[in-house]
């Protein structure tokens, strides 16, 4: 279901069923790359790919669960950043599997 803004609502479900967070975008990528960064982080980029692991996110208000690989690696902050941001960020990055459809 598409909110008044435009954004779509997402949530992660666990392999079990339950359905823990929310996250917003206006596509499921946009999402994914939020519960991404969610994850344990690696130290790099190139370690992390190799230990993708499977999220799954379903559109709120649809049967559409949208399935992709997600890692998350830890990178150092950029120069011009705000005082108030760590000297450490994590960053994430996803591939979409593809969609399933619920049959509850």
């Amino acid at each position: 279901m598409v909110r008044e803004d435009g954004k779509r609502n997402f949530v992660l479900r666990e392999e079990d069923g339950t359905e823990t967070s929310v996250f917003s975008g206006s596509m499921p990528r946009q999402a994914a790359l939020k519960a991404a960064r969610r994850l344990d982080p690696k130290d790099s980029e190139d370690n992390a790919e190799a230990n993708a692991t499977e999220i799954r996110l379903r559109e709120k208000g649809t049967d559409k669960v949208h399935i992709f690989d997600a890692w998350a690696w830890t990178s150092n902050a950029p120069g011009d950043k705000p005082d108030w941001m760590e000297g450490e960020i994590t960053k994430g990055n996803v591939s979409k599997k593809g969609i399933e459809h619920l049959d509850e």
